[in-house]
């Protein structure tokens, strides 16, 4: 009998998981649906980039339909709910879409009301984020505007989408200054709620080694609870004033998670076993990327791992056969430094990110800055859209982290 496959969300995860299972099954075989609430696909990584004129906010979105191979049926609407005892998403624009599997893809959104002050006047004047297009595209303009004062990057909270990227935007912002001769002028802060610059310890303290030598000044441990017109302040009335604030608001579930009785937790994140990625609450059901409840980051590169082992469990829960590929958190991210350098960090569940080469021996170096990690970087959006996103796989590049290369005892 023709199975029915209903994915939600048309990013990176629910494209990529599309195309993967378009090709394991003909259409006489299952049927596979996409719905999202838009057609525009986005590049995120590219957001970063935005504010410094190195990319264009329109030039980074393709048209999500067009990602998607033949044979798939891409349905525009909003998810009102998930019914999991039917087995039926109930879509806004009034249509039911009953599953044999369901795969929630659906990401994560700014929870930008969370935060006292965080959108009143001095929102998109002196408060940017750069974690969508119109703030990226605003905080262009403000930049180049900006001649001189305290420029702060805060994070409020954590879960956020690629944990890197707001020290990322600290190190560019220092290349940025220095390139209009105006870095003598600018103060640059990083304000986090952890207790250092990154939650990893070798990484952390690489990382904030870097903050230094840059002359970036990294506040750790502020909680913010208010961003008011000059100033963020912590719940414990510390204070960090500015003349133009990037705020990386926490992130949550799409809201019809939360209408969707079982599906959720209490931020929107969908509970799922860490290594199968099947839901605690249904066994039909399952969640990649930034949508999955999984300790770990919410990058890209997660999602791309995942992709593989739930394609995998889809086709085992299909079968009737025990779910066995496991996810082990395999995440690696490029941490772009300036001056045409970066970083690599490459980690999972049980690894923290360690000194040495990927994928092995003999391979890009890891937690050192060098010029093939920033081409490597400009290059990823090339192997994005005509990799990532069809689903392929990567020859020598597994979901699994490769133990090769990694050096445990410098570390």
């Amino acid at each position: 009998m023709r199975k029915r496959i209903v994915i939600l969300g048309a990013g990176t995860g629910g494209t990529l998981t599309a195309n993967r299972l378009r090709r394991l099954y003909s259409e006489q075989e299952a049927e596979i649906v996409v719905v999202d609430q838009d057609d525009d696909h986005v590049y995120q990584p590219g957001l970063l980039f935005v504010p410094f004129g190195l990319a264009d906010p329109d030039e980074i979105v393709r048209p999500r339909h067009r990602q998607l191979d033949d044979g798939i049926t891409f349905h525009r609407a909003a998810v009102d709910r998930v019914d999991l005892a039917a087995d039926v998403v109930r879509l806004a624009d009034g249509a039911a879409l009953g599953y044999d599997v369901l795969v929630v893809a659906t990401g994560s959104v700014l929870a930008l009301d969370e935060t006292e002050g965080l959108t009143d006047p001095g929102w998109m004047d002196k408060v940017f984020t750069f974690y969508d297009r119109e703030g990226a595209a605003g905080l262009r303009n403000a930049l180049e505007r900006f001649d001189g004062g305290r420029l702060v990057v805060n994070v409020v909270d954590m879960p956020i989408k690629c944990p890197v990227a707001p020290l990322e935007f600290c190190f560019l912002a220092d290349w940025y200054f220095r390139q209009r001769g105006i870095r003598d002028r600018v103060e640059l802060t990083y304000v986090t709620p952890l207790d250092a610059a990154f939650t990893k310890p070798v990484a952390a303290k690489t990382l904030g080694g870097l903050l230094q030598s840059k002359g970036i000044e990294l506040v750790t441990e502020f909680n913010t609870g208010t961003v008011a017109a000059d100033r963020l302040i912590s719940y414990d009335e510390r204070e960090v004033p500015f003349d133009l604030a990037v705020v990386i608001p926490p992130h949550a579930g799409a809201a019809y998670v939360g209408r969707s009785a079982g599906l959720g937790d209490e931020l929107g994140f969908v509970p799922v076993d860490e290594h199968t990625l099947q839901s605690k609450a249904k066994r039909n059901v399952f969640a990649i990327g930034d949508a999955a409840g999984v300790p770990t980051s919410k990058a890209g590169s997660v999602t791309h791992f995942e992709g593989e082992v739930l394609v995998e469990n889809i086709r085992r829960l299909l079968d009737g056969r025990p779910l066995e590929a496991s996810f082990d958190g395999h995440t690696n991210c490029f941490i772009e430094t300036g001056f045409g350098k970066a970083l690599l960090i490459d980690f999972n569940y049980d690894t923290e990110p360690l000194p040495g080469h990927y994928p092995a021996a003999v391979g890009l170096p890891l937690l050192k800055q060098s010029r093939l990690n920033h081409l490597g970087k400009l290059m990823f959006q090339w192997f994005y859209w005509h990799g990532l996103l069809p689903g392929r796989d990567i020859p020598g590049i597994g979901s699994a982290m490769p133990e090769h290369g990694k050096n445990r005892r410098s570390a």
